[in-house]
């Protein structure tokens, strides 16, 4: 027992510089709880390699899959992969590797890790914690077969620090990471300094009724003026006045839609209009009947709200292009269980959307009569407030799903939301990337940016970062310096 628990001490490998023959040896991918919550089909997602399911995963995983939260979903669709990879495999075939199969082909294998066994005393961390019972079980494997380099997959920074000081290697999990800096992330606008034209040796325009269309035959060359890649439902805006919209991108022709600057500043949803051009052009895609998916991103108070509500009004009630508005946003954790809050689901979830409230009340402010304005106005656009754990199996035909807080959900969590859509149905998707209140989420790996980053070229699609802090002085004041 001696001999055994001598090899559990581990090797502080922080100054060391791994050969060659170490980089080649085989890869054994242990996965954490928050990754199987996070993407419960992430152990399809390692290729070759072996995955590795400490017990104490399936554990949490057991002590979270009740309920009707996200995670308790996300919990049940994990447990469910595992048992179908796993299927009827003996004791001895889990502890060899069950192989994964995909798309016909089988390639890797999952296996279960047993605990340590008890009395051992020379660990590596307390066991009170069960990060540190799968990172001590790391250990014991690692020094049980040294031929095999484990990495233990974490979306727990501070898993991966401890993890690291134990001579375990570690690594978020980037599967569904589209960007490496949230910079690169598309704003749906170029901002040309100069004109536009300028740059444009040779363009072809044509009138189609009432909308003038530029068609570009050298693709590439809008690339080079823009410097970086054009999609569809993106515009253009340069300090001359001109503001544009890429129609489509194909066989390199670039088609671009003219749209006059005046009209854009004119428009109106249920009596609002826009306060500068970023929210004139994000307007302009609400209100597009042929756009199915929006998102607005940016800062506290730049607009997201009201201009998406006021447009999901105005294509309600006078439009009628939608039978219902569906509001919704991500809830925090301890409130995804609704049922200890009294009265109706509207009522349980007033105080997650209460933001959709206020720009209700911001948009009848001058009414002669307010609360009575409100009231109509919710009857007539039938606006529903449902909580996200319940919109899961459901089908939304001819709707407005209007999605607030939308970056603290994961790529997952989106794209089940989303996939609720149905014929006719509008999504739009509203969120701040620098207020994320989600565990383990970063606005690199956040839903907001891997839907923005998927649907960036999908012809009915659009996004749009707005800029500026239009609610208040004191507000504009507050975003930029504390």
């Amino acid at each position: 027992m001696e001999e055994r628990a001598a090899l559990l001490k581990p090797v502080n490998q922080s100054n060391k510089t791994p050969s060659i023959k170490s980089a080649q040896r085989e890869k054994v991918y242990v996965l954490d709880t928050n990754v199987l919550i996070h993407d419960p089909n992430s152990l399809l997602n390692f290729e070759e390699h072996r995955v590795v399911i400490p017990m104490t995963v399936l554990e949490e995983l057991d002590k979270l899959k009740s309920g009707k939260s996200h995670i308790a979903t996300d919990c049940r669709m994990a447990i469910r992969l595992i048992d179908k990879v796993l299927g009827h495999a003996s004791p001895e075939q889990v502890e060899a590797g069950v192989p994964i199969p995909r798309a016909g082909q089988t390639e890797g294998t999952l296996s279960v890790l047993m605990p340590r066994m008890e009395g051992m005393s020379d660990i590596c961390l307390p066991e009170h914690l069960n990060d540190n019972k799968i990172i001590n079980d790391v250990v014991a494997l690692k020094e049980r077969d040294p031929n095999r380099r484990y990495v233990l997959v974490t979306k727990d920074i501070n898993m991966r620090l401890k993890a690291r000081a134990c001579g375990i290697d570690s690594e978020d999990y980037h599967n569904d990471q589209l960007v490496s800096d949230i910079r690169q992330l598309t704003q749906g606008y170029y901002e040309v300094s100069g004109s536009f034209w300028d740059r444009v040796s040779q363009v072809e325009t044509v009138q189609e009724g009432s909308e003038t269309f530029h068609r570009i035959s050298h693709g590439l060359l809008v690339s080079e003026i823009l410097g970086e890649e054009v999609f569809p439902n993106q515009y253009i805006i340069d300090e001359m006045g001109f503001v544009g919209r890429v129609q489509s991108v194909g066989e390199g022709v670039v088609t671009i839609l003219h749209l006059k600057h005046d009209a854009l500043m004119s428009q109106q949803a249920w009596g609002l209009q826009p306060i500068n051009i970023h929210q004139a052009i994000a307007l302009h895609l609400l209100l597009d009947p042929d756009i199915s998916l929006v998102t607005l991103t940016g800062a506290a108070g730049s607009g997201k709200t009201i201009l998406a509500l006021a447009a999901a009004i105005e294509m309600t009630v006078e439009q009628r292009r939608f039978n219902k508005i569906i509001a919704t946003r991500s809830t925090p954790p301890l409130a995804e269980d609704h049922g200890f809050l009294p009265g109706t689901e509207e009522e349980k979830m007033d105080p997650w959307l209460g933001a959709i409230n206020d720009n209700i009340e911001a948009l009848h402010l001058n009414d002669e009569n307010p609360s009575g304005s409100i009231q109509y106005v919710k009857e007539r656009a039938n606006i529903q407030f449902k909580a996200l754990n319940y919109i899961r199996g459901r089908s939304f035909q001819k709707s407005l799903i209007m999605i607030d807080e939308s970056q603290n959900l994961t790529p997952h969590q989106m794209k089940a939301i989303i996939t609720r859509a149905g014929e006719g149905s509008k999504v739009v998707c509203l969120g701040n990337l620098a207020q994320i209140d989600t565990p383990y989420l970063s606005a690199t790996s956040s839903g907001l940016t891997f839907m923005t980053e998927r649907f960036k070229g999908f012809n009915a699609g659009g996004s749009v970062q707005l800029n500026g802090v239009p609610r208040s002085q004191l507000a504009e004041y507050a975003e930029s310096h504390l």
